[in-house]
């Protein structure tokens, strides 16, 4: 079988298996050109109107403009870069501007968070009358965006870059604004591009999104979402067919997607240090269409114990398919073997050779050993003879999971050396912000408008950039 072949096998059994694609996983996105709403988001807009979420100095310029505005202040000052325009019937409180929102990291940003983005200007765009009614002025405004989903490339040049969102319009009805939605739109854009090239040095294979116990929980369903569209976009270059896998309910919240998962150390305790019983137990009492993935490194001895799994679940899928009972016998259906060591310590079946990076945690050679116990394991089974061909496909069907500190530059070198893994679960990396992957956005005035006509008014050093995919916002 090929490896093209039997990545469309794993990738179909998990679409199956782990329930996280339905018929809502594409409700959304650059590749259909909807968008998300408020029912999704459930934003805070009362306190996002006043100010909670947002840098102070973005209210005091707010409060200002407002203030010049009803003191109908006009402009008295000196525009050297405006040349010859007339600006003494400019109302500073009243300005009308355009600003535009760009990320400074290099290369290929697969964008997400602009949804949110706009759902934020959306109900928080205007000001508050002398009545302390909020005024919303959302219609008034002039909106283009791209849709989540879209990529940008960043050169480093910050007089070249790619916008993903363009607003014109009164600036103190959105100044609060800014604080928030460029938080959105890095962390969510941070979370999909390295999701995205962590999926490229996987060469398709799988990404479990395994991040959920490093950061607050608040921030799951953001993240999941982010994921998401990041595997989307992935399959849409790459023509792939790759699934999202997520561990909890609250990151599939706003696109339909569910958690999934096994086993943890946790339980292993609770059965004593037993892993062959754990898997037992769960094969018996959990969902048959729940994947039986054992976690095999509790003991430090990962060929053992996967050996023990898996003779102990063979031989009562083997008793139940002798009697008839093929819907039970699914039950006990290893799945995958799960390479959980921690780097500080060196699995007992690798032979030291005195190297930490090929001796301890996940390595390749751990991989490779693991992998010819699983293939081989049926040979000390004592079996009749029509079940040793079953019983060895039943071997070779045995995935392999690895997690524990995979990252992009970890999966590299496992690809790079045909690493037998089929599937990576990766966690912290997921969020990393630091060096080239700082995905940081921000925003610029670009334009002004002065009696009626627009003006470029940016700051030295920056430019009002060009995106053919930006697209008006409507309704």
């Amino acid at each position: 079988m090929t490896l093209n072949i039997l990545m469309t096998f794993v990738v179909i059994e998990l679409f199956k298996t782990f329930r996280a694609l339905n018929n809502n996983l594409y409700k959304m996105t650059i590749f259909n050109k909807t968008r998300l709403t408020n029912d999704v988001f459930k934003i805070d807009i009362k306190r996002m109107r006043n100010g909670w979420y947002s840098d102070k100095y973005f209210e005091n310029i707010g409060v200002m403009l407002s203030t010049l505005a009803k003191q109908k202040y006009f402009f008295k000052g000196k525009a050297l870069r405006l040349g010859d325009i007339d600006l003494s019937k400019t109302k500073t409180g009243d300005i009308e501007v355009e600003m535009q929102w760009f990320t400074r990291r290099k290369g290929k940003v697969v964008v997400a968070g602009v949804d949110k983005a706009l759902t934020v200007l959306r109900h928080c765009c205007g000001y508050f009358n002398g009545n302390g009614k909020f005024i919303n002025t959302w219609k008034r405004m002039e909106i283009e965006a791209v849709h989540d989903g879209a990529t940008v490339n960043y050169i480093g040049d910050p007089m070249k870059v790619q916008p993903v969102l363009r607003v014109r319009g009164r600036y103190r009805d959105f100044a609060l604004l800014e604080t928030p939605t460029l938080g959105v739109l890095t962390r969510s854009s941070r979370v999909a591009t390295n999701v995205y090239e962590t999926l490229m040095a996987a060469n398709g294979k799988p990404v479990l999104f395994f991040p959920a116990r490093f950061d607050l929980h608040e921030v799951q369903a953001s993240d999941g979402y982010a994921y998401n569209v990041a595997v989307q976009r992935f399959n849409y270059d790459h023509k792939s067919r790759v699934g999202p896998f997520i561990s909890t309910d609250a990151q599939g919240d706003w696109w339909g997607g569910a958690g999934g998962g096994t086993v943890a150390h946790a339980s292993i305790a609770c059965f004593f240090g037993d892993t062959a019983e754990t898997m037992m137990a769960f094969a018996a009492t959990c969902e048959p269409e729940i994947p039986r993935i054992a976690l095999v490194d509790f003991n430090n001895d990962s060929v053992k114990d996967s050996l023990l799994v898996m003779q102990r679940m063979f031989a009562r899928y083997r008793e139940l398919i002798d009697l008839g009972n093929e819907s039970e016998a699914k039950r006990y259906r290893l799945y995958a073997i799960r390479l959980d060591t921690s780097s500080s310590i060196r699995d007992v079946s690798v032979p030291p050779i005195g190297a930490p990076e090929l001796d301890m945690g996940v390595n390749p050679r751990l991989v490779f050993i693991v992998r010819n116990a699983i293939d081989s394991a049926w040979h000390n089974w004592q079996l009749p003879r029509k079940w040793k061909d079953r019983a060895r496909e039943w071997c070779k069907s045995v995935k392999i999971v690895v997690s524990g500190g995979f990252s992009t530059s970890k999966i590299l070198r496992f690809e790079k050396l045909d690493v037998p893994v089929d599937i990576f679960a990766v966690g912290s990396s997921l969020f990393a912000n630091d060096g080239p992957r700082v995905t940081d956005f921000t925003s610029d005035i670009t334009q002004v408008k002065i009696n009626g006509e627009w003006q470029k008014m940016s700051k030295i050093g920056r430019n009002r950039g060009q995106n053919p995919e930006l697209e008006p916002v409507n309704e």
